[in-house]
């Protein structure tokens, strides 16, 4: 069942990806974007990283997405204008882009943990992948960590307090800015 979740919300992903490429009306690909958004949380629920899922949620589906969609409001990107309408050579970039990370996905689609240890040339482990590469005894497993909102938090709020302010109030001046900027076109 659980896989059959995954390939949904993953299929779900790639679409709303590329259905948010292809639109040319800006607030359309945002929300599509917002569904991409939504689609990388329920996978990072079922990875069993629900902390990530909902920073996923809250940050960049919430947060960043309303901003998206005031900024292409507030300067009024709906309307195409002639350089928007020779999408040719972009379409072609995005097709071949894809077709190469399609090509490298095929390439990849047998590799396991044992033929990655005799690529690299280490001895073959069954546990996991890091432990077929060199220097994966310096990886900190995901089971060392107890609490993982707390060893997020705690760097943030301590070590890290007085920049993660500032970037804050820098992203508090850029908002105002734009406003003011925008505010002189209308």
């Amino acid at each position: 069942m659980t896989e059959f979740v995954f390939y949904t919300l993953a299929a779900a992903a790639v679409l709303s990806a590329l259905l948010c490429i292809v639109q040319k009306n800006p607030v359309p690909s945002a929300l599509w974007l917002v569904s991409t958004m939504f689609a990388l949380a329920g996978i990072y629920v079922l990875l069993n990283a629900q902390f990530i899922a909902a920073m996923q949620v809250l940050v960049y589906a919430g947060a960043v997405m309303v901003l998206f969609l005031f900024v292409i409001m507030l300067l009024n990107l709906g309307h195409a204008s002639e350089t928007d309408r020779k999408r040719g050579p972009v379409v072609l970039v995005a097709v071949l882009l894809a077709a190469g990370i399609a090509a490298a996905l095929f390439a990849v689609r047998d590799t396991s943990v044992a033929s990655l240890a005799a690529r690299v040339g280490a001895p073959e482990v069954a546990s996991s992948p890091l432990a077929a590469l060199p220097g994966a005894g310096r990886v900190q497993s995901a089971e060392a960590f107890t609490n993982p909102i707390a060893s997020i938090a705690r760097p943030m709020f301590e070590t890290y307090l007085v920049p993660f302010e500032l970037t804050s109030v820098l992203l508090l001046a850029a908002a105002v800015g734009a406003v003011v900027l925008a505010k002189r076109k209308l």
